[in-house]
């Protein structure tokens, strides 16, 4: 018992952030959110691209309005049932100048998964600097 709530203890502290980075001058820290979208339900491309240009306007835009990055993509990756899958797919590349709102990157994936019935939307998050 305590080996699992000392492992849990180490992933929730995984979790807290990571430090902030040190930036040049003329930088500003931040953050980048790359979430991969695939497009198959079942064995078949199932996810438009009027589709997902649909799900953006309707879900993604309105948590994010200052903007993203579309980027088309082909994944492969280990599903539940254990097998490897390849399929074409989206990602999304956001970034702050803050903190990215994780309740609405989680409501984001959420979204999607329910409404193209997928397993899973892969969610990587970054702290970065940048300069305009």
């Amino acid at each position: 018992m305590r080996a699992a709530a000392a492992a849990i203890a180490l992933v929730l502290a995984g979790c807290a952030g990571a430090p902030p980075v040190a930036c040049a001058p003329g930088e500003t820290s931040g953050e980048v959110a790359q979430l991969f979208f695939g497009r198959n339900i079942g064995d078949e491309v199932g996810v438009s691209e009027a589709d997902f240009e649909a799900f953006l306007d309707a879900e993604v835009t309105p948590r994010f309005p200052e903007g993203l990055t579309q980027v088309p993509a082909a994944g492969r990756w280990r599903g539940g049932d254990g097998q490897v899958r390849r399929e074409p797919s989206f990602l999304v590349v956001l970034a702050s100048d803050g903190v990215l709102d994780r309740r609405a990157l989680g409501e984001v994936r959420d979204a999607y998964r329910r409404r193209f019935s997928q397993e899973a939307v892969l969610q990587l998050t970054t702290p970065v600097c940048m300069a305009f």
